[in-house]
C-alpha cells in the first residue's frame, strides 16, 4: 500500500479539517468528506469513497456518542426506536443500489448522482433547522422538554428514511435525521437533540459500512489516512468548541455542500450549460448563495413580524440563548 502519495497526505489532510469541523459544531461528517474523497481520489469508485467514509464515521462517531451518554444527554428511548427504523434499512439500501446494474460505471454514475442530491439535502436541512427555530421562538413553543412524549411510528419512519440515505450515500446521519427529529420534537432540548442523534447515529453508520464493505470491500489506502487525519481532528475541535463562534462555520459549510453538490451532480452527468461552462456555474452557485440566502433569510423574518435583520440572530437560534433571555 503506497500510504505516503500526496493523495493520501490530502486524505489526511481533509480528515484532519471535517474533523475539526465536526468536532466544532456536530455537522459535516459524511457531508463533507464524502465529496472530498471523491475530489481528491477521482481514481477511487463511488462505492469505495462511501465504504471508506462509513467505516471511519463509525469510528469517530462513538466516541462522541461515548461522551453523551456519559453526561447523560441523550434520549435512549427515542434514539431506540430511530435505531430500530435506521439499521435494517441501512443494511438494505447499497443492495438495492446494486440491483438496478452490474455495470460498474453506471453504478458509480448513480451513486454520485445520488450523492449530489444528498449534499442539497442536507445543506437545505440546516436552513429549515434554523426557520423552525425561529418560529418556535415566536410561537413561545416549549423549549428545554427533556423527555418529549415518543411517537414511534412517525420516529420509525424519520429512522427508515434516514437509514435508506445513509446506506446508499453516507450523508445523512446528523443533519437530516436532526431536522427531522426538531420537527417531530419541536421541545426537545438542543442537548438532548445532539446526545440522541450521535447514539443512533452509531449502529446506523456501522450497519451501513459493513453492508458496503460486504459488497464493494474495503480500501484501506482510504481508510487509514482518513481514520489517521479524522480522530485528532474532532478531539480538537471538541476542545475549541467553546470559544469558536460556529454559525459562521455553519453557514459557510452550506455554501460548500451546494456548490460540491453540484459539481458531483456534474460528474454524474448532469451539465445545464456543458461540459466547459461547469467550473462557472459551480462558481456561480456560491456566489448566488452568499449574496441571495441572507436577503431570502431576511424576507422570511418579515413573514414572522421579525425586522429583516437584527435579533434574534442566527447564532442565538442556533442555541437556546435568545429563548432562554427572553422566555419566548
Amino acid at each position: 500500500m503506497d500510504l505516503l502519495t500526496m493523495t493520501a497526505l490530502g486524505i489526511l489532510a481533509a480528515g484532519f479539517f471535517v474533523g475539526i469541523v465536526v468536532g466544532l459544531t456536530g455537522m459535516g461528517g459524511g457531508a463533507l468528506m464524502t465529496p472530498a474523497l471523491l475530489f481528491l481520489a477521482p481514481h477511487q469508485s463511488a462505492a469505495a469513497v462511501v465504504s471508506a467514509d462509513l467505516t471511519a464515521a463509525a469510528v469517530y462517531k462513538s466516541g462522541g456518542a461515548l461522551v453523551h451518554s456519559r453526561e447523560g444527554s441523550p434520549n435512549l428511548t427515542l434514539a431506540k426506536w430511530l435505531i430500530i427504523g435506521s439499521v435494517p434499512m441501512a443494511l438494505l439500501g447499497p443492495y438495492a443500489v446494486k440491483a438496478l446494474t452490474d455495470d460498474a460505471d453506471q453504478l458509480d454514475q448513480v451513486l454520485k448522482f445520488s450523492i449530489g442530491i444528498a449534499l442539497l439535502l442536507a445543506a437545505s436541512t440546516y436552513a429549515a433547522r434554523l426557520y423552525l427555530n425561529l418560529r418556535r421562538v415566536r410561537s413561545g413553543g416549549a423549549l428545554g422538554d427533556e423527555n418529549p412524549t415518543i411517537r414511534p411510528i412517525p420516529t420509525l419512519l424519520v429512522g427508515a428514511l434516514g437509514g435508506l440515505l445513509v446506506g446508499i450515500t453516507s450523508v445523512g446521519s446528523g443533519s437530516v435525521i436532526m431536522v427531522a427529529l426538531l420537527m417531530l420534537y419541536p421541545g426537545l432540548s438542543a442537548v438532548k437533540l445532539v446526545g440522541t442523534d450521535l447514539v443512533q447515529a452509531v449502529p446506523l453508520v456501522l450497519a451501513a459500512a459493513i453492508s458496503n464493505i460486504a459488497i464493494h470491500g474495503l480500501d484501506w489506502e482510504l481508510l487509514i489516512p482518513l481514520l489517521v487525519g479524522s480522530i485528532p481532528g474532532t478531539i480538537l475541535g471538541s476542545k475549541l468548541a467553546p470559544k469558536v463562534p460556529q454559525s459562521f462555520i455553519r453557514r459557510a459549510i452550506v455554501v460548500v455542500l451546494t456548490m460540491s453538490s453540484v459539481a458531483l451532480l456534474g460528474k454524474a452527468g448532469w451539465e445545464p450549460f456543458g461540459e466547459t461552462a461547469q467550473p462557472y456555474f459551480i462558481a456561480a452557485t456560491g456566489v448566488a448563495m452568499v449574496v441571495l440566502v441572507p436577503l431570502v433569510w431576511g424576507f422570511l423574518r418579515k413573514g414572522q413580524g421579525l425586522p429583516m435583520y437584527g435579533a434574534p440572530t442566527v447564532a442565538e437560534l442556533e442555541g437556546t440563548t435568545y429563548a432562554d433571555r427572553t422566555g419566548k
